[in-house]
């Protein structure tokens, strides 16, 4: 499976009504300053991974975000995979995700 999905593919895919688990990863700092998540995304806080990843389902596919895509998201995408979790990043982060939605 690829590592990321594109804001089109993401957005293909909640229409589709598979079932995503969409999981908001900025830092608190940023989540701080702007707390709205996308769709019905859930804000864990990456530097506290090792106390929310039991609450990952293991079942069904799992969608990373955080600001730009870099290596926050992408470093909880690894983590997750690594413990099993079907799970992509999303390419761009919220910023792509907003210029799409308009």
């Amino acid at each position: 499976m690829e590592k990321s999905v594109n804001p089109t593919e993401l957005q293909e895919l909640l229409a589709d009504k598979k079932t995503v688990t969409l999981i908001d990863v900025r830092r608190k700092d940023d989540f701080d300053k702007n707390p709205h998540t996308f769709s019905n995304a859930r804000w864990q806080n990456p530097a506290e991974i090792n106390e929310w990843l039991p609450s990952v389902p293991t079942d069904r596919e799992i969608v990373v975000y955080c600001v730009r895509g870099g290596s926050v998201s992408q470093a909880i995408q690894q983590q997750l995979a690594d413990s099993g979790r079907n799970v992509r990043y999303l390419e761009g982060g919220l910023e792509a995700l907003s210029q799409i939605k308009g």
